[in-house]
């Protein structure tokens, strides 16, 4: 049984790889490893979604999420924010390299605008795009509101929320969707509130979903089911999730 679902898995793995197109591209002197997905029949306006892995970079997940958006009619990038020869191996290193970016925002705004340009140079209407990341990757969702770059929404599921308190709340001009578990060990309460002051104080268009009984990381099947871990897959917060999602793209995209 358990050979029977490895190949299983492997083969939807195969199936997702073959549909998504590698993209090389560059930030600066960093070269940059990114996977494109054009949709064979493309929404109106040609809206496109730009995903943003959590802090271990690109895997199977925001695979099967980029494929799933292609399904859809979506332009979908999943984007590479370390560089090659940087993708960290070990929980460590990805606590470190994560860490690094969220100390330095400017720089991960700067690889995200790179992998932003690289969704449109796929086909994405410029003016039609919403950036959804996972963990590491929704705290990178809202630096792309907080710095500025021309998004139409922005969705985090079960990211960081927190930012230097030395920083000043600004203007957020695209719709903000956070996707949160009521659980979550990882983001602490007062990191909830400064975030919600900082929508308030920047009149963002924005909404807060919690699920119950779901701990970080609640999208990742990798993650087992352990809640007590502090991260761990959970089927109903996944699913609800996901419908949130849809529902927010259809309310930006107007489709």
């Amino acid at each position: 049984m358990k050979i029977k679902l490895l190949i299983i898995t492997l083969m939807m793995a195969l199936q997702v790889n073959a549909q998504l197109k590698p993209i090389a591209y560059k930030e600066g002197s960093q070269k940059l490893n990114g996977f494109s997905g054009v949709p064979k029949k493309p929404l109106k306006q040609n809206p496109g979604i730009l995903i943003l892995p959590a802090w271990m970079g690109i895997n199977n997940h925001t695979k099967e999420v980029a494929t799933k958006l292609n399904e859809l009619g979506y332009y979908a990038f999943v984007a590479d924010i370390y560089g090659e020869g940087n993708t960290p191996t070990t929980p460590q290193q990805a606590g470190e390299k994560s860490g690094y970016y969220k100390n330095n925002p400017e720089l991960y705004q700067k690889r995200i605008k790179a992998a932003l340009d690289a969704l449109i140079a796929s086909g994405a209407d410029k003016d039609n795009i919403v950036v959804i990341g996972y963990c590491f990757g929704g705290t990178g969702a809202l630096e792309a509101a907080r710095g500025g770059l021309n998004v139409k929404g922005v969705v985090s599921l079960h990211g960081g929320l927190g930012k230097d308190a030395s920083r000043p709340n600004g203007t957020i001009k695209p719709k903000v969707l956070i996707l949160h578990g009521a659980d979550d060990p990882y983001v602490p309460q007062k990191d909830i509130e400064a975030f919600q002051k900082e929508m308030k104080d920047g009149k963002a268009d924005w909404q807060m979903v919690y699920y119950s009984g779901a701990v970080h990381a609640f999208t990742e099947k990798e993650a087992g089911n352990d809640n007590s871990k502090g991260a761990a897959y959970n089927a109903t917060a996944d699913k609800r999730s996901w419908e949130h999602f849809l529902l927010f793209l259809e309310e930006v995209f107007k489709q």
